[in-house]
C-alpha cells in the first residue's frame, strides 16, 4: 500500500511538471547544430515529435539502444541521439518550430522552440578605412515575446541590433550579437577585418651618426599580406621631403623604394640613399633602416599603399638627426679657443634638453648642471679636453639618442732659455759668417784695383815677356 501512494505521487509530480512547465527557447542560425534534452528520468521509449502544422513524429529510442529516424527529406541525414537528447546537425529554415518529447499515452515532457537568429555582415571583409559596413541582428519569433539583442563592439562597448558605420581600424576584431530573454542568452560573433598601417610614431624618430637610424612601417597587427593582396593592392612606396636643414640641393620629394608586388621585392629608383627596406613582407614590415644615421636623413618619410579602387593608405614618420658641431675643427693644439654645438639643425623644441658627457680629464663649470647648453664655449683647450665627448639627447630622464665627436689635442711646446740661447748663437754664427764672407769679398776688389802688381794679378793675367817702364 506504501509502495502504491509513492508511485501515485510520482505519477502527479510528472504530470504538473510536464503541463505547467515553462517552455524552453533555443536560438540558432542557419547551419548550426542543435542539441534538444529532454527532461526524462527514466523512460521505456521516448518520442520526439515537433509541432509544424500537424504534429510529426521525428525520432524515438528506447532504453535497450532501439531508435529511429523519420524519412522525411526535410530531415534527411540530420537527426542523430546523443543519451537521450536529440541532436538537429545543420539546421536549415525548414527546420525551426516547436520540439516536445514525451513516453507512449504519458504527458508532454519537454517543450522547446528553435527560433532562427539571422545575423549578416555587409560587404565581407577584408575592408578599407572611410567604407561602410552593416551589421544586422535579429530574431525570428514565432509569436513569441521579442528578446533583447545587441552588438557588442570589439571594445565591448554595447551598440544597437543594426549597426551602420564607416570603419576604422578600431572596428577590426569580433563583434558579438547578444540575444537575452530574461533567463536564456546567445551570443554569435563575426569577424571584421579593416587593412590599415600600423600608426605612425607621434614624435620624430631622432638618430645621429653614432645611432642607428629606423624609419618604421608596417601592417597593422591583425592585417596579413593576405589580406592586403584581397583588396587588390596596386603599389607600396616610400616617399621622402627632405629638411632645408639637410644640406640636400633638391627640396623636392623624392621617391625612394616601391614594392614589386610580382616577386614581393623591394626596387630602388636611384633615391634609395643607401637605406634598406626590410625584406620580410609576411610579418608586414615595411620599414628602412640604415646602421648610421647622416645629416642629410633630416626630413619627412611617407609610406604608402594605394589600391585599386583609389584608396591610399598612408604614414608620415619625421626623422631628426643630432649633430655636434667642433668649431674651428677637431683636431687642436692645446691653448687655442673651441666651440661645440649640440643641435637638431634648428632651436631644441619645449620639452627636449642636452646633456654633455666630457672626457674624464676635462672639467667645465657650465656642465655641473642638471640642463647643459646646447653650446659649449672653452677659451682655452688643455689636453685633457681631448677624446670623446658625447652630447645625448634628453626629454625629462628619458634618452632619445646622442652623438658623439672626438678631439685631438697636441701639446704646445714652449720654448726653454737654452732652446733661445741655440737659436741666438746659431743666429749670431750665421751673421758673422755673412760679415765675414763680405770683408773678404770687399778686400779683393781693392787689391784688384790697387796700382802694384799682386800676387793674384800675376797669377791670373801674366804679362808677357819684355822691358817695361816703370
Amino acid at each position: 500500500m506504501k509502495n502504491l501512494i509513492q508511485s501515485v505521487l510520482i505519477l502527479i509530480a510528472v504530470l504538473i511538471s510536464g503541463t505547467s512547465g515553462a517552455e524552453e527557447v533555443v536560438y540558432a542560425q542557419v547551419g548550426d547544430t542543435v542539441t534538444l534534452k529532454c527532461q526524462a528520468d527514466s523512460y521505456r521509449y521516448l518520442y520526439w515529435k515537433i509541432d509544424d502544422t500537424v504534429i510529426k513524429d521525428l525520432a524515438w529510442i528506447n532504453d535497450l539502444g532501439g531508435k529511429h529516424f523519420i524519412t522525411d527529406e526535410a530531415w534527411s541525414n540530420k537527426l542523430s541521439f546523443s543519451g537521450d537528447s536529440l541532436v538537429i546537425t545543420n539546421i536549415q529554415e525548414a527546420n525551426f518550430g516547436k520540439f516536445f518529447c514525451q513516453m507512449p499515452s504519458g504527458p508532454r515532457l519537454t517543450s522547446i522552440k528553435i527560433l532562427q537568429l539571422s545575423v549578416s555582415m555587409t560587404p565581407r571583409s577584408p575592408l578599407l578605412p572611410g567604407e561602410s559596413l552593416t551589421l544586422s541582428c535579429s530574431v525570428n519569433t514565432l509569436g513569441n515575446k521579442k528578446p533583447q539583442v545587441h552588438w557588442l563592439n570589439p571594445q565591448d562597448k554595447k551598440e544597437n541590433s543594426l549597426v551602420n558605420k564607416r570603419v576604422t581600424s578600431q572596428d577590426t576584431g569580433k563583434w558579438t550579437c547578444v540575444v537575452t530573454d530574461g533567463k536564456n542568452k546567445k551570443e554569435t560573433r563575426v569577424s571584421v577585418t579593416v587593412v590599415d598601417l600600423s600608426p605612425a610614431p607621434s614624435d620624430p624618430k631622432y638618430t645621429s651618426k653614432s645611432k642607428t637610424l629606423n624609419i618604421p612601417c608596417s601592417f597593422a597587427p591583425h592585417v596579413s599580406w593576405e589580406h592586403v593582396k584581397a583588396r587588390d593592392v596596386q603599389e607600396i612606396y616610400w616617399q621622402f621631403s627632405p629638411d632645408p636643414s639637410s644640406g640636400l640641393v633638391s627640396k623636392d620629394t623624392q621617391k625612394l623604394y616601391f614594392l614589386n608586388l610580382n616577386d614581393s621585392l623591394w626596387k630602388n629608383t636611384g633615391q634609395h640613399r643607401e637605406l634598406r627596406p626590410v625584406q620580410n613582407l609576411k610579418n608586414g614590415d615595411l620599414s628602412l633602416s640604415r646602421k648610421q644615421g647622416r645629416e642629410e636623413d633630416r626630413g619627412n618619410y611617407v609610406c604608402n599603399m594605394k589600391f585599386k579602387s583609389g584608396a591610399i593608405l598612408n604614414r608620415a614618420v619625421r626623422v631628426e638627426v643630432l649633430q655636434i658641431i667642433s668649431s674651428p675643427q677637431t683636431d687642436l693644439v692645446s691653448g687655442q679657443p673651441l666651440n661645440l654645438s649640440c643641435s637638431l639643425g634648428h632651436p631644441l623644441p619645449s620639452g627636449l634638453h642636452v646633456k654633455w658627457s666630457p672626457p674624464p680629464g676635462s672639467s667645465l663649470p657650465a656642465l655641473k648642471s642638471e640642463h647643459h647648453p646646447a653650446d659649449v664655449i672653452i677659451p682655452e683647450v688643455g689636453t685633457g679636453d681631448g677624446g670623446k665627448w658625447e652630447c645625448s639627447l634628453l626629454q625629462g630622464k628619458n634618452q632619445l639618442t646622442s652623438a658623439v665627436i672626438t678631439l685631438k689635442i697636441g701639446e704646445h711646446r714652449k720654448l726653454s732659455v737654452w732652446m733661445l740661447v741655440i737659436i741666438c748663437s746659431a743666429a749670431a754664427i750665421v751673421i758673422l759668417i755673412v760679415i765675414l764672407v763680405f770683408i773678404l769679398c770687399r778686400r779683393r776688389k781693392v787689391q784688384l784695383n790697387h796700382p802694384y802688381i799682386s800676387f793674384c794679378e800675376t797669377t791670373l793675367n801674366p804679362k808677357p815677356k819684355g822691358f817695361y817702364r816703370t
